[in-house]
């Protein structure tokens, strides 16, 4: 490419100089220096041509730099992650892993990859959770509450008439820390496995353990200060109680249903323990007549459902007993639930040395509490 550049310039020298002598005589270009001076400019247009198609042959064998997508970037940081976190549960404490998982004092870790999957498998472990106003957020979280029943009031205006305001009662909850945790003991010789990716064996572990627990203290036992305030403490008049004990009926779930208001069954549902739907489920007239109540819908294969409902089953919640919460109905956005995506791990090497294990602490902050009350109704055996 040199050699034609320079030979490019000594043609235009040539052509200019033609021209120069032709001005200098004070007459026009010679037949043969007007011949000349056109071979140098199609010699140069052949020249410009073959510059212009070497630098796109170039241009062209040039290696394309695709940069990575954002998307791409923080699937390959979550990986990096990933990595050091085995690494980190295999003993390497070199500063390399430390810095990848924020490592603190004490041996805690707070993996933002494991700790962001083990809070989604915890939601989708359990049905209710994931019916529930979920929020991610650190430190106290207050939520305004509205009062349903006291709302403004309309009506029919008379002319001259006096109109009597009414303000709306609004009200707050407070979402506060509490320290919820779970151990996980994983074998050594799992660990060390190289052909065994234990990522996913410790998320399914830590995340089974942290479901179970939250949706047992959501449904069933959670109550009073320093735990999470589930659907145990719905007020005393959201409760329908039984007539009759040990027995439901089918026109006591009608009734049930219909003391959740009308704007709110969009999103109801029932929630109950599985051998509480076996019973409703396996109602009869009686007499010999084995007639299911509420029907059948086992070959619609569209899940379970209860007077056109869907049914959410849980283990956490009561069975059939005296006194009771054994069913709730409505819609369970009404209770108000915050998780801190920031689960913080510590490995234990040490004090499970003598079984050939490492044990896995996970411990996160977590808060719940009804917040809208008129959304759901509860059934209390008799």
């Amino acid at each position: 490419m040199k050699a034609l550049i320079e030979k490019r310039n000594d043609l235009i020298e040539e052509m200019e100089g033609l021209v120069a002598v032709a001005q200098k005589e004070s007459r026009s270009l010679a037949t043969e220096e007007v011949a000349r001076v056109t071979e140098v400019r199609t010699e140069i247009a052949n020249i410009d041509a073959t510059l212009k198609l070497e630098e796109e042959t170039r241009a062209m064998t040039k290696p394309v730099v695709v940069e990575p997508t954002e998307v791409e970037l923080r699937a390959q940081a979550l990986e990096k992650e990933e990595r050091a976190f085995v690494a980190y549960i295999r003993g390497d404490q070199s500063a390399e892993t430390r810095a990848a998982l924020s490592v603190g004092g004490q041996g805690v870790v707070i993996p933002k990859a494991i700790a962001a999957k083990i809070v989604d498998k915890v939601v989708n472990l359990s049905p209710i959770l994931g019916e529930v106003e979920m929020y991610n957020f650190k430190g106290d979280l207050v939520i305004p509450t509205y009062d349903y029943t006291q709302h403004i009031p309309a009506g029919y205006y008379t002319e001259m008439a006096v109109i009597t305001g009414s303000n709306a009662d609004f009200g707050s909850v407070t979402l506060t820390n509490n320290i919820v945790v779970a151990l996980s003991l994983i074998s050594k010789s799992l660990i060390n496995r190289a052909d065994v990716d234990v990522v996913p064996f410790i998320v399914n572990a830590i995340g089974k353990a942290l479901a179970h627990f939250l949706e047992r203290e959501l449904v069933a036992t959670g109550t009073g200060a320093g735990k999470l305030n589930g659907l145990a403490t719905i007020a005393a008049g959201q409760i329908t109680g039984g007539a009759t004990t040990l027995v439901i009926t089918p026109q006591e779930l009608i009734n049930l249903q219909l003391k959740v208001p009308q704007s709110m069954q969009g999103g109801a549902k029932w929630l109950m323990h599985p051998t509480t739907y076996g019973y409703l489920a396996g109602l009869t007239a009686g007499a010999g007549n084995n007639t299911l109540l509420l029907g059948n819908n086992l070959a619609e294969g569209t899940g379970f459902s209860l007077l056109g409902k869907p049914v959410l089953l849980s283990d956490n919640m009561p069975v059939i007993a005296v006194n009771a919460l054994e069913i709730f109905y409505g819609d369970f956005s009404g209770v108000s639930m915050k998780i801190v995506k920031d689960v913080e791990i510590q490995v234990l090497n040490e004090r499970y040395a003598d079984t050939y294990s490492v044990g896995v602490l996970a411990s996160l902050e977590a808060d719940a509490k009804i917040t809208e009350p008129q959304k759901f109704v509860a059934y209390k055996g008799k």
